[in-house]
């Protein structure tokens, strides 16, 4: 009854403290202090499950960083009244993979078939030359996993392929908060002439062009002058006053072969034409960080020629003087101009020039998943075209004999007998196994498509530079075979 009583005793206190409304304060009171710990034990959760993850991804198993992500490409519409849409006829895109999702066995990326009367041996590791690259030497990777087979006294090591990194140098929470950064868009469309794009990534633009939430439906590009408007209206008016001799890119038009074109832009002559290229291409391109220093680069813009002026279709760009023999920095084909094979001739047109230079040259590393894509079946196709129809004695040709003729830097045609499966280790000597009947398959997988470059319809010197010795000059290389196996290498710098 005591109990009952307190009960009653409470309930009445309870009943007049309502009346006078302290309870409602205490009740407050208790409901903010719960609100509070809620929160803080919600906080202290995430917070342990944060902690947890990472703890996890640094125990994750070994992770096959090599593989190139899915190129994310997107549809264009067409406008009415421009070209047919069946030109524009795009693969289906596969879905964008993040590194850590690309888990793949080296084992399962081996090269090499073994015959009935082969016998397989233990993997063993061949050595690898340390060789120094400016002296025109190779240095082969040896880490991944090699295959070694015995036929008859010959032991073969066949060395599996190797994939290029477009996030060489990224490490694990670098790579997230790129990927969390470059997903966000602020442009959604593109109208350059006749076509209107969906774009890819998010681009600098100026905020002039945007809202004031910072983002656009649609940024509309004079094709001629790349001068950006928020409003098509504008850009009428832009290309109505716009001379009709002005219908191209500024700069030096050095190539002219059917409705194709090429313009060579410096930089440091049209920094605005450039910085505006830059913005446009980071619209498309994942990895561009180029916008406002373009005095050091030359910009070449292929264009199609038709009654109403230059369309550009594509670009590349290159430094004027490169310390580590790149001839090309940065390479994009318009969506709506892609599957027509204006890559391949973009990066052709840059090994023309560097030919014309008397030079060798490599696309600037890190790659992208398109300059990928893009990189390697031309180097394929190329360097089995050149086994094929120009070599003129099979039994004394060198790897640098190769890049020589074909201007392709050493280590990329490394790269891609690797890929291809023509490079084995025999006794410890590097070689090129390349027989007829494999050459042949390779060249109907790989073969020389058009538009091809016409040397003779290129107009263009090499531009002049103070630098005194090119450690990339083919005159710097080495002259012959001989020399060669002097040193050991079996041939193959």
């Amino acid at each position: 009854m005591e109990t009952n009583g307190g009960i009653m005793c409470t309930i009445e206190i309870s009943i007049d403290a309502w009346t006078n409304g302290s309870v409602w304060k205490g009740l407050y009171l208790l409901l903010v202090l719960e609100t509070l710990r809620l929160g803080q034990l919600s906080r202290k959760r995430k917070k342990e499950e944060r902690k947890k993850q990472r703890t996890e991804v640094k125990k994750e198993e070994i992770i096959d960083v090599s593989a190139p992500r899915a190129s994310r490409r997107r549809v264009s519409t067409q406008l009415p009244g421009s070209v047919d849409p069946a030109l524009l006829d795009l693969d289906s895109e596969t879905p964008r993979r993040t590194r850590h999702s690309r888990k793949k066995s080296i084992d399962e990326t081996m090269v090499g078939a073994v015959t009935p009367n082969e016998t397989v041996e233990a993997p063993a590791e061949p050595p690898a030359p340390v060789m120094a690259a400016e002296k025109g030497i190779v240095a082969l990777p040896t880490q991944a996993g090699t295959h070694t087979t015995t036929v008859g006294e010959h032991v073969v090591h066949t060395i599996s392929a190797q994939e290029l990194d477009e996030h060489e140098g990224l490490d694990d929470a670098a790579l997230r908060e790129h990927e969390e950064v470059t997903k966000v868009k602020n442009v959604a469309f593109l109208e350059l002439g006749a076509y209107q794009m969906e774009t890819w990534y998010f681009s600098p633009l100026p905020k002039e062009l945007l809202s004031e939430q910072g983002y656009t439906e649609v940024l509309y590009v004079c094709e001629f002058t790349f001068s950006m408007f928020a409003r098509k209206n504008e850009l009428q008016r832009f290309q109505a006053r716009l001379p009709s001799q002005s219908r191209h890119p500024p700069g030096n038009e050095i190539y002219r072969k059917g409705n194709l074109a090429m313009f060579e832009v410096d930089g440091f002559e049209e920094r605005i034409y450039c910085q505006n290229l830059c913005y446009i291409a980071k619209l498309f391109l994942d990895h561009k960080t180029l916008y406002f220093d373009v005095d050091p680069f030359l910009f070449y813009v292929l264009c199609e020629v038709d009654e109403r002026g230059f369309h550009p279709v594509g670009y590349y760009s290159k430094e004027k003087y490169s310390d580590v023999g790149y001839n090309l920095a940065c390479i994009l084909t318009f969506p709506c101009h892609q599957r027509k094979g204006y890559g391949r001739f973009l990066i052709a047109f840059s090994y023309e020039l560097t030919k014309k230079e008397e030079k060798v040259g490599s696309p600037e590393k890190p790659m992208s998943d398109l300059g990928q894509q893009a990189y390697k079946p031309y180097w394929a196709s190329t360097i089995v075209d050149f086994l094929r129809n120009e070599v003129p004695d099979s039994s004394s040709l060198s790897i640098m004999d190769i890049s020589k003729m074909t201007s392709i830097m050493a280590e990329d045609i490394v790269f891609t007998l690797n890929q291809l499966g023509l490079l084995k280790i025999i006794n410890g000597v590097y070689f090129i196994a390349a027989e007829e009947g494999l050459l042949s398959t390779l060249a109907k997988k790989y073969p020389v498509k058009d538009p091809r470059v016409d040397p003779s319809c290129l107009h263009w010197t090499p531009y002049a530079t103070d630098v005194k010795r090119d450690k990339f000059s083919i005159h710097s290389k080495k002259p012959n075979l001989a020399a060669d196996e002097n040193r050991g290498s079996g041939g193959f710098p």
